[in-house]
């Protein structure tokens, strides 16, 4: 095994939103930081824009699937709903990263080993949480309380959406989510704003809004990662398969971590006095539960035997139609530079409008939606297509788990996640409220409906009204293989943050109670889920850590865990 010879400040693992944060917080707060990434370093070769075929119907694009299934080995990554060759390049080989889950709950694991992680694939649609989601338990006996209120974190949510550039309006009347700050207005096109207007006028409280999303970065580096860079103090290993993290077994301290070398597979170990999880929620947990040993025996951070439960997904429930008053019409967004090879994003969004002011409906919690409307190029003598999808809250349940597989290794001999998912009552009744809520809303509408599917299944008795019985049945098929548990690419929970080291694994700052020098700041911490996006919450919670992180180093207090955060 091979040492780096140079003792860092900070360790962080990972390179994603939470990553990309992380290295540019601690490096300008004056810290010495490795960042450990376990993929490669994107070129300019890699974004070539994809060619643009004839759009093909959702689930009718089986032989590209197939394509990549096969031929890129991505057996897994290939069954993602909103599958596109821009996005899918930048996934991961499923043979290399096997992971497994019972035969009666499938679960879809979408992951990215690059360099800026999933921010090279994901929508970019970034929505702050609030107070609905950070104290659940007190107003609807969800789960527990977030160990910090909205105020707490608005600071920086501000901090993260001046760093990444977000786009999007203060839309009167809409306080979940809260408005953030933004470098430039969000826009519907024509045919939303009339879908704005129909739904609003009969439906007062949901509330029809645009996109709030990330600009592009063109130059295709992590605004944070390039931040972080320019101080001079970030250095970047890339092909770093971390396999475990080090502890002192007298003190019981994070000292480094183990990595292994993805091209040579040699072993290397570094060392620092803060380790940073930042690898993705699924990922970290992996790590805590394979770094156990000595006085971790069941896994680091593990002594109340609560890492990798209360894992958390989003339901997904889509509909999908068309307009025949609208041949041919596409309306793209026009708010911010165009990225060549992702395409103009911009869409509108439904917040959850359910279960706000108390519990009122026969499920907990809510959904909100995200869609677009005549923003998908379509020949034109064909309607303007129509689309959007339910993202429905999943609740914490100790049942829910990620452990480690006894059998299964990834390429580097690392044991795989085994992941156990189950949906239960609250989310089938989600399912059941969104189907009802998108049918009256496309009927309203006017459009001509393809069909709504949910990872229950299909909810229509005939999809695809221009399709003979042949491409029916292929799509049931294809769509009954994307619309699993996983789909919606939200994994959250595993090493929940609390009040109370007996029922948490991190504290108020995603601080480990077992291992003080020790940070999870990527999903993995959170205690509920929402039905927004975690990824700006991720950021936002990153960055908090680290503004704690850089003090607490400073002063040399990170030899135990603060039970009442004050920053």
């Amino acid at each position: 095994m091979d040492n780096i010879d140079r003792r860092f400040d900070a360790i962080v693992i990972g390179s994603g939103p939470a990553g990309s944060t992380a290295v540019r917080e601690l490096t300008e707060a004056g810290m010495e930081v490795l960042l450990l990434e376990a993929g490669r370093e994107l070129t300019a070769e890699d974004f070539v824009p994809p060619r643009h075929g004839k759009p093909k119907p959702m689930g009718m694009d089986i032989t590209t699937r197939a394509r990549r299934m096969l031929v890129d080995r991505q057996f897994n990554q290939a069954r993602r709903s909103f599958y596109s060759d821009s996005s899918s390049r930048f996934l991961v080989d499923d043979l290399a990263n096997p992971y497994t889950y019972p035969v009666d709950a499938p679960y879809l694991w979408i992951r990215s080993r690059l360099l800026g992680g999933r921010m090279h694939a994901y929508g970019r649609v970034l929505q702050r949480m609030s107070d609905a989601d950070f104290k659940a338990a007190t107003l609807d006996g969800v789960g527990t309380d977030w160990p910090f209120e909205y105020k707490d974190l608005a600071p920086y949510y501000d901090r993260v959406e001046e760093l990444v550039g977000v786009y999007g309006d203060d839309d009167p009347g809409v306080t979940h989510p809260p408005a953030g700050r933004y470098v430039g207005p969000g826009h519907l096109n024509e045919m939303e704003q009339e879908f704005k207007s129909v739904v609003e006028s009969r439906w007062p409280e949901r509330h029809v809004i645009s996109w709030r999303f990330q600009a592009p970065f063109l130059d295709r580096t992590p605004p944070g990662i390039r931040e972080a860079r320019r101080t001079g103090r970030l250095t970047i290993r890339t092909g770093a398969v971390v396999s475990r993290i080090t502890t002192d077994s007298r003190t019981g301290l994070a000292t480094g971590t183990v990595f292994i070398d993805a091209t040579t597979k040699r072993e290397h170990r570094v060392t620092g006095d803060v380790v940073m999880l930042c690898a993705s929620a699924i990922e970290s947990v992996r790590l805590l539960l394979n770094s156990g040993g000595g006085r971790h025996a069941n896994g680091l951070a593990n002594s109340n035997g609560l890492v990798g439960r209360y894992l958390m997904e989003q339901s997904m429930t889509l509909g999908f139609g068309d307009d025949p008053r609208r041949p041919g019409y596409f309306g793209p967004s026009s708010q911010c530079e165009p990225d060549p090879f992702y395409g103009n994003s911009g869409g509108f969004l439904i917040p959850r409008y359910q279960n706000l002011e108390g519990q009122v409906e026969r499920y907990k919690r809510g959904y909100s939606f995200q869609g677009l409307a005549g923003r998908v190029p379509v020949p034109q003598d064909s309607p303007a297509m129509f689309g959007f999808g339910a993202g429905g809250e999943m609740l914490p349940q100790y049942a829910n788990h990620v452990s480690v597989s006894r059998r299964v290794k990834d390429a580097w001999g690392i044991p795989a996640a085994h992941i156990v998912c189950r949906a239960d009552d609250n989310d089938r009744r989600i399912v059941d409220a969104a189907v009802t809520d998108i049918n009256e809303m496309m009927r309203a509408a006017g459009y001509r409906q393809s069909f709504v599917a949910s990872t229950f299944g299909v909810h229509s008795t005939k999809v695809w009204p221009d399709f003979n019985p042949v491409q029916r049945a292929m799509f049931r098929v294809g769509i009954r293989m994307s619309l699993i548990m996983g789909v919606s690419i939200h994994e959250a929970g595993g090493a929940r943050m609390g009040h109370d080291p007996a029922t948490s694994v991190l504290n108020g700052v995603a601080q480990s109670w077992d291992v003080p020098n020790l940070f999870v700041t990527d999903a993995a911490s959170f205690p509920t889920g929402s039905t927004e996006g975690p990824a700006l919450t991720i950021m936002a919670v990153t960055a908090r850590a680290c503004d704690y992180i850089a003090r607490a180093h400073a002063s040399g207090d990170l030899t135990r865990p603060t039970q009442d955060v004050v920053l």
